[in-house]
């Protein structure tokens, strides 16, 4: 007789560039919310001041980063170029410029060879695709400087039943 264990599920909430202060700016309710309800919170760099960081902390979960380019200098000691996370089976790198679009599954590859999906910003502009050798690729966008992109907008990510699934969410 075998005992079936209940399936394991786990929410990741991820944004980039946040781009923070700026102005009145700030993070929009609605991916607040989302933040301080997952079980882990992610982010691919730009946050440009060390309170940004703090604040996310405060909102409760665990929080992975990396550094982006105009990060200050308190973040960019603090906060690696590039990670790798666990979550259950799946492995997650980050990295905030993942380069140009031309060969980065390839790129993004040979960089994390372990990583099921790699979760990077810059770009701003929101992108969720599956490389040739199942490489899940992940920008979320900014919350907060949409720049070309039609929205603002963010991620999350659900792991269960040994299988992940990404999600852009759009904040506007």
């Amino acid at each position: 007789m075998s005992v079936q264990q209940p399936a394991t599920l786990m929410q990741l909430a991820i944004i980039s560039d946040t781009h923070l202060p700026k102005g009145s700016r700030s993070l929009p309710e609605a991916c607040r919310r989302r933040l301080a309800a997952a079980d882990a919170i992610l982010h691919a760099g730009d946050f440009i001041k060390a309170e940004v960081l703090a604040d996310l902390r405060g909102l409760g979960p665990p929080v992975h980063a990396v550094h982006g380019n105009v990060d200050c200098a308190e973040l960019r000691a603090e906060l690696p170029e590039t990670t790798m996370i666990g979550f259950g089976a799946f492995r997650i790198a980050m990295i905030h410029n993942s380069g140009s679009a031309a060969g980065r599954s390839r790129r993004m590859r040979n960089r994390f060879p372990d990583a099921d999906a790699v979760i990077f910003g810059h770009s701003h502009i929101p992108l969720l695709e599956r490389g040739p050798d199942g490489l899940i690729l992940f920008n979320p966008g900014s919350p907060t400087e949409r720049r070309r992109a039609p929205s603002h907008t963010m991620g999350i990510a659900k792991v269960a039943d040994g299988q992940i699934h990404f999600k852009l969410v759009v904040l506007d």
